[in-house]
């Protein structure tokens, strides 16, 4: 879960998904849907597609165990270099250095140097404490994320200042990286106790096989029921809910009860209304 989404945003996801699926095998027997409503909320949904996947073949090949050698580890699908190292030393203490984003930053500062690839890896290990490595790849990365920044560094704060090449000398600001506003309209069709819900097509870029409330089509003349914002890497969307009893002319979709709707998997967006409106149990 930690794959490209802040640690804030895991825990409560992290808690009620091991409610759901408590052990690798009843993972590896979920529907992909369940995984993937479990899922809704921390985007990136083939890292979850990744997941399932990776439990039944442990299921299936090794009786439900996790290797504990990052070697291994990177043969399950969706684990690649950094993550399986993450796990190997974390978890069962492998002397495996990793490198992220935080981590580059440390080694390039201390180092004062302009190095790539290969090279952070490489320094990386020979920094690691192998007697204590997954404490080192920790206190390595939370140095980047808490005090060696990117734009102002907060030098003066840093246990290890004495041996950085750079102590004090970035006083550069960082530029964010800019943003496009955009808007759109969505459909709340409700008949009875149920809504109108597409299911976007499996082989679309983003967000294959989701659930989502249907475009609003068409000119629209009335006060929309609900308006949120919602991010989506650097796009900020302004997203406007209109109420109706049914669908338009054209629209796609299923009537979907109520009561079933918190157990799809939907979009970000659609669970995002849904709560705005307490319409999810």
């Amino acid at each position: 879960m930690l794959q490209q989404t802040r640690v804030a945003a895991v825990l409560e996801h992290y808690k009620r998904f091991l409610e759901s699926f408590p052990t690798i095998r009843q993972l590896a027997k979920a529907d992909e849907a369940d995984v993937l409503a479990a899922w809704s909320g921390l985007g990136y949904y083939r890292r979850a597609r990744m997941l399932h996947r990776a439990a039944q073949l442990l299921t299936t090949n090794r009786a439900g165990r996790i290797p504990e050698t990052a070697a291994e580890l990177r043969t399950l699908p969706g684990i690649g270099r950094y993550t399986a190292n993450a796990i190997a030393s974390i978890a069962f203490g492998e002397a495996v250095a990793v490198v992220d984003g935080n981590v580059e930053r440390v080694i390039a500062r201390m180092l004062r140097k302009k190095i790539s690839g290969e090279r952070f890896w490489a320094t990386a290990q020979k920094l690691l404490d192998p007697d204590s490595a997954g404490d080192c790849n920790q206190a390595m990365m939370e140095l980047g994320a808490m005090i060696c920044l990117p734009g102002v560094p907060l030098c003066d704060r840093c246990p290890v200042r004495m041996h950085c090449a750079s102590r004090g000398s970035e006083r550069r600001r960082s530029v964010p990286q800019k943003r496009l506003r955009k808007s759109s309209s969505v459909l709340l069709a409700r008949r009875g106790n149920a809504i109108r819900l597409n299911r976007r097509g499996s082989n679309e870029r983003l967000m294959p096989g989701m659930w989502e409330l249907p475009e609003a089509r068409g000119a629209i003349s009335r006060e929309p029921l609900l308006s949120v914002r919602h991010s989506i890497t650097t796009n900020d969307w302004q997203v406007s809910v209109f109420a109706g009893k049914k669908p338009e002319a054209g629209t796609e979709g299923q009537w979907i009860p109520l009561a079933e709707i918190s157990r799809l998997p939907l979009t970000g967006l659609t669970r995002k209304i849904f709560r705005k409106l307490n319409m999810l149990s």
